[in-house]
């Protein structure tokens, strides 16, 4: 098995905005499979909600750009480009996470050229999905 890189060592985000803790598979370029671990100290807990911390379900698909990013950046045609969130499409959001749950995160991208490409992205918890979308990543110079 060949070590993977780290999302930190890939995407320019930071914390508290970095929502990839590790990769599991990647094939550069086309997909990619990543996780998150919701450990419930993330900033936005507080707020959201008082009482019954949910992860807002716009921070899963930010999360499946994030893990998308890491493929698309992972292909040496991409080297030094930053990923823009180009877009999402018919997002569905089927459960709610919550601390102490490992979000697992799936990114296949059907198209990728120089400017960007477009995929598909599920992200789910021990198998049940809680979010699926289509996405597209724009590539920028740095």
């Amino acid at each position: 098995m060949t070590d993977l890189p780290r999302p930190i060592d890939l995407l320019p985000h930071r914390s508290p905005f970095l929502l990839v803790d590790e990769l599991t598979s990647l094939e550069p370029g086309q997909s990619v499979s990543g996780r998150w671990t919701i450990t419930g100290e993330e900033f936005f807990f507080p707020g959201h909600f008082p009482g019954r911390p949910t992860l807002p379900g716009v921070l899963m698909v930010e999360a499946l750009a994030q893990v998308g990013a890491c493929a698309a950046l992972a292909d040496e045609r991409f080297a030094g480009r930053i990923p823009l969130f180009g877009g999402a499409d018919k997002v569905k959001f089927r459960r709610q996470v919550v601390p102490g749950e490992v979000l697992d995160l799936e990114v296949s991208f059907r198209r990728m050229g120089s400017r960007g490409g477009r995929g598909s992205g599920v992200a789910s918890v021990k198998g049940e999905i809680a979010c699926q979308a289509e996405l597209m990543v724009v590539l920028v110079e740095a």
